[in-house]
This record gives C-alpha cells, structure tokens and sequence, in this order.
C-alpha cells in the first residue's frame, strides 16, 4: 500500500557546532553603536542591489538577461490584438470591412 500512503521526507535541520552567538550578537551590537556615534559610515541601501539579487536567485532571468532579449512592449501586444480581432470579425460574418 506504499502507492497510497507516501511518506514525506525528513527536514533537513543543520545544526552548527562552533558558533558562538553571543560574540555575534555583541559584534553586531557594536556595530550598530558605532554607526550611531558616527565612527562607521551608515549602511547604504538602494534597490538595485535587491533587484540584482532576485535576478541572480532565478535561471530563466539570468539567461533572459544574458541573452539580451528583452519581452514585447504594449505596442507590439495591442497590435497583434487589434489583428487577431480583425481575424475574428472576418471569420464571423465573412467579409473584411468594417
């Protein structure tokens, strides 16, 4: 009956051994102090590091940006619509005018 009943596999759980939180936590407590008293600069965030990331995390955008191909604009898309309406109305009543 193994066809039926399927097992869900066991989580993956990575404990780690040598880490030491509390000197991570004080380091990034110490951190921040000191971007507060201005002795580090301020982190800089801006959104095309974001964007890169997701474009790095997925294949098929990779690939799209390296191939150069970029999707069909509004322009292309309402001229192929308009067409196949045209398409449509002719195989309706048979004849090409309007």
């Amino acid at each position: 009956m193994g066809m039926f009943k399927m097992e869900k596999p066991r989580r993956f759980n990575h404990q780690y051994i040598y880490v030491d939180e509390r000197k991570e936590k004080l380091q990034k407590m110490e951190e921040n102090a000191k971007r507060d008293l201005g002795m580090l600069p301020p982190k800089e965030f801006s959104p095309e590091d974001i964007r890169g990331k997701f474009i790095e995390g997925t294949k098929h955008l990779k690939r799209r940006k390296e191939s150069g191909r970029k999707p069909l604009t509004y322009g292309a898309l309402f001229i192929a619509i308009g067409i196949l309406l045209f398409i449509l109305h002719y195989l309706v009543t048979g004849e090409l005018s309007f």
